[in-house]
């Protein structure tokens, strides 16, 4: 669907409450460059050019997974997302575990993006990190304010993603400059000398471990399927478009980074981006990066929130989850899911800030990566069975994407380490005496209707 269509504030002209074109985008790309994309030159300089490899890895699995995304949305619109993606594949159960998992991993994530938000705002102001009790309460008053937003509907939801998104990405913009000016004052002198003989699998392969958790997100216009405007054309399109934007930003300047700068000063830094672009621009660059990185937080929370809610109220619509969940209020959120996530996310933040927590939510973060890719997983076998049986029609290019999007899930479950995935496994059947009670009233429901 084109943008005028969807009218000028990016949010569909024809129904207030659904999202347009832009918008859409702007939630896959709101919600892929959060705050661990600031970070990552430093954790990739010690892998140099095997880390671009990494990259071109991550960016080939993360488009097969939205190809995938993109055309069953296309064909099937009003499945109800990636959650009808499953059940209409594999049946209630395996669709309840992979939509299960995927809201477990939205609301512990959402705890530590919120916390990496006051993160950043405590090196503008100090004093949020050395007062007691300041930063968890902050925490919090972000996660209710996105909260509040949520509640409000889409349209608000919209609005609030589309301008943090065109804030986080100002530092990138700023770095793509730096790197045209380089490039043309120095030539590839500028870069880091390539080796052939220099590159490794097991490099590429680990820099690969560490580039796939900064792309995962590029479902999210499928998600909520049903609040988009023609979801046929409009959720593939969003979905494709913020990948590749999301994708080619994250290679290109993270890339530039790691190879522009002496290695180990990018390893030892905690700002790698203000480091870069402070070349240029001096010490206001710290503050700048900072304050554009704080609002990512802002923006990836905003739409992470609305994941959370509209997920379960998915799954509550379709019997799969008690009626409680799918409740919505005037302004058609799902007002009780989104209340819920919140406050599971507001416990998990307050626990990270007691020392003898603190390890077990770093382990959390991983539990929820891996219950995340079970859905990834699932979507993707899924539309080769969908395929098979009809359901969506036969595409070699489908097809391929698939399998392709197959492999990149079972490789990335595998790199999560056994023990993260013996505890997910807890996590995932943690939810199934829901699925149990949620069935037993769909079929109380269906014996006493005429």
């Amino acid at each position: 669907m084109s943008a005028g269509a969807q009218g000028e504030s990016g949010v569909s002209g024809k129904d207030p409450r659904k999202f347009g074109f832009w918008t859409a985008s702007a939630l896959v790309v709101g919600n892929v460059i959060g705050a661990g994309l600031f970070l990552l030159p430093a954790t990739l300089a010690p892998y140099g050019w095997d880390s671009v490899a990494g990259w071109l890895i991550t960016l080939v699995g993360a488009l097969c997974l939205a190809w995938v995304f993109a055309q069953l949305s296309r064909y099937l619109p009003h499945a109800g997302g990636a959650f009808g993606f499953m059940r209409l594949a594999h049946g209630d159960g395996p669709a309840f575990v992979g939509a299960w998992g995927y809201w477990v991993s939205i609301w512990v994530a959402n705890a530590a993006i919120a916390t990496g938000a006051i993160s950043y705002l405590s090196q503008l102001v100090p004093s949020v990190e050395s007062t007691v009790g300041v930063a968890p309460i902050l925490t919090c008053g972000v996660i209710w304010l996105l909260t509040w937003v949520n509640l409000r509907g889409v349209r608000t939801v919209g609005w609030v993603q589309m301008g943090t998104t065109i804030v986080k990405l100002l530092p990138f913009v700023a770095v793509f400059a730096l790197i045209i000016v380089r490039l043309a004052s120095k030539g590839m002198s500028a870069v880091a000398p390539f080796d052939a003989g220099a590159l490794t699998l097991d490099g590429a392969t680990a820099a690969a471990t560490l580039t796939l958790y900064s792309l995962t997100g590029m479902e999210s216009a499928a998600i909520p399927a049903d609040r988009v405007e023609d979801p046929a054309r409009t959720v593939p399109a969003a979905t494709m478009f913020g990948t590749w934007l999301t994708g080619i930003v994250s290679l290109v300047c993270c890339s530039a980074v790691v190879l522009m700068l002496p290695s180990a000063e990018v390893a030892g830094s905690t700002a790698p981006f203000a480091l870069f672009i402070g070349r240029a621009w001096g010490d206001g660059a710290a503050a700048f990066v900072a304050l554009c990185a704080m609002v990512s937080c802002y923006g990836a929370l905003n739409g992470w929130v609305l994941l959370a809610g509209e997920l379960p109220a998915a799954m509550a619509d379709a019997g799969r989850l008690p009626a409680w969940f799918g409740v919505r209020n005037a302004r058609g959120a799902p007002a009780r899911a989104v209340l819920l996530s919140s406050v599971l996310t507001s416990v998990l933040v307050l626990l990270t800030f007691t020392s003898s927590m603190a390890a077990v939510f770093t382990f959390a973060i991983l539990l929820a990566t891996a219950t995340n890719l079970v859905l990834y997983l699932f979507c993707a076998v899924g539309a080769v069975r969908l395929m098979r049986s009809g359901a969506v029609p036969h595409s070699r290019m489908l097809l391929g994407a698939a399998v392709g999007a197959t492999v990149f899930s079972v490789w990335a479950l595998y790199g999560a380490g056994r023990q993260a995935l013996l505890w997910g496994m807890v996590l995932l059947l943690a939810g199934w005496p829901v699925f149990i009670v949620a069935a037993r009233a769909r079929a109380a429901a269906a014996r006493s209707s005429p």
